[in-house]
């Protein structure tokens, strides 16, 4: 027999305390306490980024970490072509479909899936045979079925999926087929007729399970399994408690996770099925809920949207992973809050040692405070009161420019002092700064009207840098001189930005802009060109949160309470928001999704 080391490829280590951070299959022996101990599997779901608006009967295809939600509705009887792409840490808008419809199926993956059959776009009679190809940009009409229905199982990929049953006008059918990347073709009709099940697997390897005949059908049916081995269906073990109107994760027939559905009443509850036995699963739904769409696969996977009952309709996402990870998901919490409460003032440094200098209270304020990561200090006073002032650094090194009524001055925070640095070439306020104090980037704002001018200072003297392509103010930055960004922001008009534009140190390039523009928005200042969140801000005032991957916008956890100009401090994982208009004291602050390890007892004593 192997021993632990041959399995594992380490060994069985005797320590004083728990490792810090252990690897998956580390086991060790605890000699204070006397306890041998590993990374055990926790199986949970945790809360995720909702989807930017609410809709229903939606269909999800992909994988946690790239995922696709398409179609559905948002009023009924309406049809939505929109989609969202899901990267495992929220949402941005994905392509358009050619047709609008609900309840329909999903395969494949976010850029080679397959979205078919659904209800619509005048009604639920209207069943459609339709189907269509994403490329991860756009949808294109491909070959259709041959039997129009909604709510049949399916899954697969965008070259070989399959369609089982599901409901036609004006009932539940047993239709199965099979698609080949060119045309669908008929299976062997299924065992039992039904709609609103889900499936998993391929035409080769298929598994479908629970759905109703009709929303009182009877308890058998809700549980009923069948798989499909590319020649015929077989009828194999029940769901143990099974439902109507699930969702599903998996793309196999051998491990995937169903959660979610419908019985006398929606249920929150999930089972794991190995190809021969469904086992419940001790990962509950937060949020009981039908009609949700599922993702994934049998170990990670996504459950957004639904109907609850009785209640109303949701945009909520979980995530269900099963792992020796315990996740702890993205949120923002409340933290102290400023003794000066005000808008439109400057931030700087990082969650637990930030600064907020200047704002408006309603007058012009020169009041400065530092944060310790749980309560704000009154410290020396910025030389001038003034509002709009823009801010880069950390707390014992940081610089302010600019400010409202316009001007030029520029001061040097040591952590204890204000101190006069050379002014900026030209008088301005509503700009972005960021970078350090020897080596920052001041881009746009007012002069008296909105400007694409940038300024790059080495620590003593100001020069002109790149123009930026788009002449804006009241916007947020992070990053650095060579790796700088902006996005958000108000032009005359009035116009709200969403652009987002980079610089290099020479020049500015425009990439993704915002899911929603907004000015008087804040930022992560102490975040990358490639990681930063952006929060709150008028449109009107929201709450919402982005974060920027580098190339794209997706949500993060709503904010507690919706303003504007708000100032921001910290990094994309460890952000920092506060004050705001109207004149608001609070703090909130911003924890990134963490992964933790499971630690478990495996000790018979």
């Amino acid at each position: 027999m192997a021993a632990y080391k041959d399995l594992i490829g380490q060994k069985i280590t005797v320590v004083t305390s728990n490792p810090p951070e252990p690897k998956t299959g580390q086991m060790w022996y605890n000699s204070t306490d006397g306890k041998l101990r590993g990374l055990g599997v926790v199986e949970a779901f945790s809360s995720a980024p909702n989807l930017p608006s609410i809709a229903f009967r939606r269909t999800g295809y992909g994988v946690q970490t790239a995922g696709v939600i398409a179609g559905g509705s948002s009023t009924s009887p309406n049809r939505l072509t929109t989609t969202e792409e899901y990267n495992g840490s929220g949402y941005s808008a994905g392509g358009t479909l050619t047709t609008g419809r609900r309840l329909s199926s999903g395969a494949g993956t976010q850029t080679a899936g397959l979205f078919y059959l659904g209800a619509g776009p005048s009604s639920d009679t209207d069943v459609t045979v339709l189907n269509e190809e994403y490329n991860g940009t756009s949808y294109s009409e491909v070959g259709d079925l041959t039997t129009a229905r909604q709510g049949a199982a399916g899954d697969g990929t965008q070259t070989a999926a399959f369609a089982a049953a599901g409901s036609i006008a004006p009932g539940p059918t047993d239709v199965a087929e099979t698609w080949n990347g060119t045309a669908w073709t008929n299976l062997p009709s299924v065992n039992t007729t039904r709609r609103f099940l889900s499936g998993s697997g391929n035409p080769s390897a298929a598994v479908i399970f629970g759905g109703e005949v009709n929303p009182s059908g009877p308890s058998d049916t809700r549980k009923a399994t069948e798989e499909y081995n590319g020649s015929s269906w077989t009828t194999v073990t029940n769901m143990n408690s099974g439902a109507g109107t699930l969702a599903s994760s998996g793309g196999s027939q051998t491990d995937l996770i169903s959660f979610g559905g419908r019985r006398s009443t929606t249920v929150n509850n999930a089972e794991a099925y190995d190809g021969t036995t469904w086992s419940a699963s001790p990962a509950t739904l937060a949020l009981a809920r039908s009609m949700t769409s599922g993702l994934g696969s049998g170990t990670a996977a996504l459950c957004a949207t639904g109907e609850t009952q009785p209640g109303p309709y949701t945009n909520v996402s979980e995530e269900y992973n099963k792992s020796t990870n315990t996740v702890t998901a993205a949120a923002w919490a409340a933290g102290g809050n400023l003794n000066t409460g005000r808008n439109a003032g400057s931030g700087f440094g990082i969650q637990t040692a930030a600064v907020m200098t200047t704002g408006n209270e309603p007058g012009e304020t020169n009041a400065t405070e530092e944060y310790d990561g749980s309560s704000w200090t009154s410290v020396t006073n910025y030389p001038i009161s003034k509002r709009f002032t823009a801010a880069s650094g950390t707390l014992t090194s940081g610089l302010v420019a600019g400010g409202s009524p316009a001007v030029a001055t520029v001061n040097k925070y040591d952590g204890t002092n204000w101190t006069a640095a050379n002014s900026l070439p030209t008088s301005t306020d509503g700009g972005v700064m960021f970078g350090t104090q020897a080596a920052s980037v001041y881009s746009v704002g007012r002069n008296p009207s909105a400007t694409t001018t940038t300024y790059e200072f080495d620590g003593t003297n100001w020069t002109a840098g790149g123009a930026a392509g788009t002449a804006r103010y009241f916007l947020a930055s992070s990053g650095t001189l060579t790796a700088g960004l902006m996005f958000g922001g108000q032009a005359p008009g009035p116009s709200i930005k969403s652009e987002t534009e980079e610089y290099n140190g020479t020049s500015w390039s425009e990439s993704g802009d915002l899911g929603t523009g907004r000015y008087g928005v804040g930022g992560s200042s102490a975040g990358t060109q490639t990681d930063t969140i952006a929060f709150a801000g008028n449109n009107p005032a929201v709450v919402l949160t982005e974060g920027y991957d580098g190339t794209v916008w997706s949500t993060r956890p709503n904010m507690a309470t919706a303003r504007r100009f708000i100032s921001g401090a910290g990094t994309a994982t460890l952000g920092i928001g506060f004050g705001g208009n109207p004149p608001n004291n609070s703090t909130e602050e911003f924890t990134g999704e963490t992964l933790t390890g499971n630690v478990t007892d495996f000790s018979t004593e």
